[in-house]
């Protein structure tokens, strides 16, 4: 079965910079386009970052474009999230997700990795 694991979540001082992983297994990786999202508390699921399966084209939100990294490594079955200048409006769970910006709310979701933001 699907199964997402995300890791690297942590506590943060505004401006400070947070690299998340995500493990990936169950599923042939490198064929599909992979996702972060993230909750903050008391909203809704929102997208930030997608990458395709070879990792050659990727789509931010606008609000984190220049500061967000999307990366994969499909040899280790990893997606990544490198998030530099952290504001503290983006304490919030991050989600790994199955699918690109139109789909990631139909396939698998990992458990969740808390980013507080706050100095």
């Amino acid at each position: 079965q699907v199964q997402l694991v995300e890791s690297g979540g942590g506590l943060v001082q505004p401006g400070d910079s947070l690299r998340l992983s995500c493990a990936a297994s169950g599923f042939t990786f490198s064929d599909f386009w992979m996702s972060w999202v993230r909750q903050v508390p008391g909203k809704g699921l929102e997208w930030v970052s997608g990458s395709d399966g070879d990792g050659g084209t990727t789509k931010y939100e606008n609000s984190v474009k220049g500061r967000f990294t999307i990366s994969r490594d499909n040899a280790k079955n990893t997606l990544y999230l490198q998030m530099n200048n952290l504001k503290p409006e983006e304490t919030a769970v991050y989600y790994c997700a199955k699918g690109g910006a139109a789909t990631w709310n139909t396939g698998a979701r990992g458990q969740g990795t808390q980013v507080t933001v706050s100095s």
